[in-house]
């Protein structure tokens, strides 16, 4: 029997989420999720989409991510579909930052949990909790090949002009200071999903790619290859996100250390977690800032306002670092599904091509869909990402190709 599942893990600091695939259809399994590890209230989600069933629900005390791996490996085979069985083909696990040297998808050995390791400094808050769920997983099935996916590998094609900050060159290499990007299995996974859906080949279009949700990134995608993207060092610079600031002055730093006599630690909770929408307006939920706006609130509408601005600027500074440009797609949990963000983000747009249609701008759907005017020069497209099938497409041509 020829081994073609890949069970995808995304272990995050609480939480682990989880997906079962079947590589002869791309066809789903089984999903879940663990979430709040470590408390008395951890809860686990499981269903079982290969029989139809319902959802199982789970409450209580999950001490670390080794039992809530097992809690997991438990539920998968209450459905026949445990972790010792042999049409398991790998695991694919999701890892934040793979620095400049993991370029590709890798079966992870010793070395390759040593450099993930090293890179902590610049990713403290998520490869630690994927080293944990790397280890649990190889503990449970030490047999089975087990595979990094890296968020930060589409985005290594970037040019030194674009990778690069103007700081000292030498201090910058002593400290691994650059911009890597990140968000990288959904910008992949969508410029190629959009080249699909304008029934051409990556390597003949040039794709802005908007990934709107709570983190929020854009890239410049030319013939299949990543240029730039707004993320740098850290997921915190680019785009204004639902607590992340995006982009700041530098010296917003010094300014808040000097006269706020802000620690590097409390400047640091401000810019990732207090900041963004929830720090201009007090929500990060794109539908209540909305419902605020209709209400006729003016700090929502400002939030808004400047979301947007931010949004509109990285279109155009891609467009001139592509030259020319075949579609702007919208994905993930706000690019996706808040029409009144698609439409604010190509209003006054037209000059570069861009425009939204209003009726299928409106229409909601689990497909990719195009939402430009008929004959637009430029498509503006909503392409669902699929950051799972993404990393389970990886780990298993990784996989078929070790064999």
């Amino acid at each position: 029997m020829t081994a073609t599942r890949v069970l995808v893990l995304n272990s995050g600091s609480s939480s682990v989420k989880y997906q079962l695939l079947d590589m002869r259809d791309s066809g789903r399994l089984a999903n879940g999720l663990v979430e709040r590890i470590g408390e008395q209230s951890s809860r686990l989600k499981h269903t079982p989409l290969a029989t139809g069933g319902e959802s199982r629900e789970w409450t209580g005390p999950i001490a670390d991510h080794d039992a809530a791996l097992k809690a997991v490996a438990e539920e998968l085979a209450k459905d026949g579909l445990g972790l010792d069985s042999p049409e398991l083909a790998a695991i694919g696990h999701r890892v934040v930052h793979g620095g400049r040297r993991f370029t590709e998808p890798t079966v992870i050995d010793n070395a390759v949990l040593a450099e993930i390791e090293r890179l902590i400094p610049v990713a403290p808050l998520h490869n630690p909790a994927n080293l944990t769920g790397i280890r649990t997983a190889t503990a449970l099935r030490p047999d089975l090949p087990q595979v990094a996916v890296f968020d930060t590998a589409f985005h290594t094609t970037m040019p030194e002009a674009a990778a690069r900050y103007a700081i000292d060159v030498e201090t910058a290499d002593a400290h691994r200071v650059r911009r890597y990007g990140f968000h990288g299995t959904s910008h992949a996974y969508v410029s190629r999903a959009t080249a699909k859906l304008l029934g051409k080949a990556p390597e003949e279009v040039n794709v802005i790619v908007l990934h709107l949700g709570n983190g929020a990134s854009a890239s410049a995608v030319e013939k299949g290859r990543c240029v730039d993207t707004s993320m740098g060092l850290t997921p915190l610079e680019g785009l204004v996100m639902g607590t992340r600031s995006g982009d700041v002055d530098p010296a917003v730093i010094f300014h808040l250390a000097r006269v706020g006599e802000m620690s590097i630690d409390e400047i640091d909770t401000l810019l990732n977690k207090k900041s963004g929408l929830i720090g201009l307006c007090g929500d990060n939920d794109m539908r209540e800032i909305r419902r605020r706006i209709d209400e006729g609130d003016e700090r929502a509408k400002l939030a808004f306002d400047i979301y947007i601005h931010r949004l509109k600027k990285y279109i155009g500074a891609y467009y001139a670092v592509l030259g020319h440009v075949d579609a702007v797609a919208f994905t993930a949990g706000v690019g996706e599904n808040a029409a009144p963000v698609r439409e604010a983000t190509v209003a006054g747009l037209d000059s570069l091509g861009l425009a939204v249609d209003d009726g299928l701008n409106a229409v909601r759907g689990d497909e990719p869909r195009l939402i430009s005017p008929a004959g637009a020069r430029v498509a503006v497209a909503v392409v669902p990402t699929d950051e799972e099938l993404e990393i389970a497409t990886q780990t298993y041509a990784l996989v078929k190709r070790k064999r």
